[in-house]
């Protein structure tokens, strides 16, 4: 082969493997310099050169002194038959620069890519991890970053949201997530325009991945309507996003810089009635109808969770009764104390709290009886049970 056959294979190796021709020249530089030091009599100190133009391939060497520093003038040492006798040791060492050549082309492609979306086809799926096959690599999602019951099958395509790229000496290793809360947020930017432009953006969001999420949206432009968008004309945009993360419900409230109003509206679809702020304790007390305390709540609990995970407030969710009770018995004082055993008398005595005679039960439950009286409990029952009986006899 001519050089300029060679030089022609190289550029159709380059297009092929997407490697540039300067990287391959390089490698190939690399190998026939390891391919020559091979030789008999080859020189210690020496390097090829390359022409790009007219693909000349020339050895070039100089004598070292006793500290291995090279001096005196660079000598022309190529091999008359160094073409034929390097072609065969360059060859490996070709194909495995070409090999991490190409390793590395496909981690500079994913790198820095932490957040995008992928499209992927299940290739491989156990109890440890799922393959995706993105075309010239494979990413990798874990058990641990797959939605629960979630199995889709194999050959399906699936989107999947990019939370780390690795470099391995296999090459990269891309790890996806299907539970990431991002995921919502790249579906959103696919299926609605003003979420890419930037004019909608999604300032909140709390998943539990494969039942429910709720998202916050809100709007730079005053005639945009952030919820709207996001919904589409009669759920189009939304139902999209449903679809791909196969039928999890998403609600979609306005964010508000208010709290009362942020919490009122991230409690949806419940109606509140009334928001109350304690900044201190960090907690939000919601007072809901009766008939809305159930909605309210959600099932197991996970409309107030959602909501609790997408304002930052404690969320503390009670009926119109309940406050009603509370602010009833809230002017009255409770007797504090403990009921313990007499160690004497064996009998039940009420030990206030904040100390004191015990009283037995029959002085607990009279107090106006007190321990200083004159009359002992026994003569205030006689007193109080005798007329009653002398009644009855007559």
């Amino acid at each position: 082969m001519s050089n300029i056959d060679m030089g022609e294979a190289l550029a159709a190796l380059a297009i092929d493997k997407g490697i540039s021709v300067e990287a391959l020249l390089g490698a190939l530089a690399d190998a026939l310099e390891s391919a020559y030091k091979r030789m008999p009599n080859a020189n210690e100190y020496a390097w090829v050169t390359i022409d790009p133009g007219s693909f000349d391939i020339r050895v070039f060497a100089q004598e070292i002194d006793e500290d291995g520093e090279p001096y005196g003038p660079e000598l022309d040492v190529t091999p008359d038959d160094f073409g034929r006798i390097a072609a065969t040791t360059a060859r490996q060492v070709m194909t495995q620069r070409i090999r991490e050549a190409e390793r590395e082309l496909k981690y500079s492609e994913y790198a820095g890519r932490e957040g995008d979306i992928v499209t992927g086809i299940i290739q491989q799926t156990d109890s440890r991890y799922t393959l995706l096959d993105l075309g010239r690599v494979e990413a990798l999602l874990p058990q641990a970053e797959q939605v629960p019951y979630e199995r889709p099958a194999p050959n399906t395509r699936l989107k999947a949201y990019i939370v780390e790229v690795r470099r391995t000496s296999k090459g990269p290793q891309i790890v996806v997530s299907r539970t990431h809360p991002g995921l919502i947020l790249e579906l959103f930017k696919l299926e609605v325009p003003e979420i890419a432009e930037g004019v909608v953006e999604l300032k909140a969001c709390a998943r539990e991945p494969g039942h429910r999420t709720k998202i916050a949206v809100w709007s730079n432009d005053a005639n945009v309507d952030p919820v709207g968008a996001c919904v589409g004309a009669r759920g189009a945009r939304v139902r999209q996003v449903v679809n791909e993360l196969n039928g999890e419900k998403i609600d979609i409230v306005p964010f508000s810089e208010d709290p009362y109003d942020f919490v009122m509206k991230a409690l949806s679809p419940a109606k509140v009635k009334e928001v109350r702020i304690d900044i201190e304790t960090g907690t939000a007390t919601v007072i809901v109808p009766d008939f809305q305390l159930s909605l309210a709540i959600g099932k197991e609990g996970q409309n107030a969770r959602l909501a609790a995970r997408l304002t930052g407030w404690r969320v503390d969710i009670k009926s119109e009764t309940m406050i009603a009770d509370e602010e009833a018995y809230q002017g009255e004082e409770w007797a504090q104390g403990e009921w313990v055993v007499d160690a004497a008398s064996g009998e039940q005595v009420w030990v206030p709290a904040e100390g004191g005679p015990a009283l037995s039960a029959e002085e607990w439950a009279h107090p106006t009886v007190e321990a200083d009286s004159e009359e002992s409990v026994e003569e205030v029952v006689e007193a109080e049970v005798a007329p009653a009986a002398a009644e009855e006899t007559q």
